[in-house]
């Protein structure tokens, strides 16, 4: 309330980040990746926002792990033609795979042939085996549940 009373609300709310703001830093060799915490989910989100950008039927999420590397590597080949977006989601999960998914984000940028619609979104909780390089040329975002009843429901509608 101190704050609130001597500062101004514009110091006790914090920003919210739309996917718009968020999508227009990304291209098809810069993949938004989304930082998991316990109890948070992406997909619905991106989801509505594929369907704003009327790619509702062009967004193709892929849960890795239990051997969904090579689907998801088939997937990404045609995306990068087609200019699909594909979500790989629980990269946590297929550490065994996170080399080669490295390997194809590193070509992303010497290669031309890719459709300039391409988008790639990862979803990852936070673990050591996810690449640095894929890290470091990608758009971060942290996703974290909503607090209390009233944000939860306002998330849910």
């Amino acid at each position: 309330m101190y704050v609130l009373n001597n500062m101004g609300k514009f110091f006790i709310e914090s920003p919210s980040v739309t996917m718009e703001v968020v999508y227009a830093d990304t291209d098809y060799k810069t993949p938004l990746i989304f930082i998991l915490s316990t109890g948070a989910d992406p997909t619905s989100q991106l989801l509505k926002f594929a369907q704003s950008k009327d790619y509702g039927d062009r967004l193709y999420p892929i849960s890795l792990g239990q051997g969904q590397g090579k689907k998801a590597v088939k997937l990404i080949a045609e995306a990068t033609k087609a200019g699909d977006w594909v979500m790989l989601q629980n990269c946590h999960l297929a550490s065994s795979w996170m080399s080669d998914l490295e390997k194809i984000v590193i070509e992303f940028g010497e290669r031309n042939d890719i459709d300039p619609s391409f988008r790639l979104f990862l979803t990852s909780m936070p673990t050591p085996d996810f690449p640095v390089s894929v890290l470091q040329n990608g758009v971060k975002l942290t996703t974290e549940p909503p607090r209390g009843i009233k944000a939860n429901m306002r998330r849910g509608y």
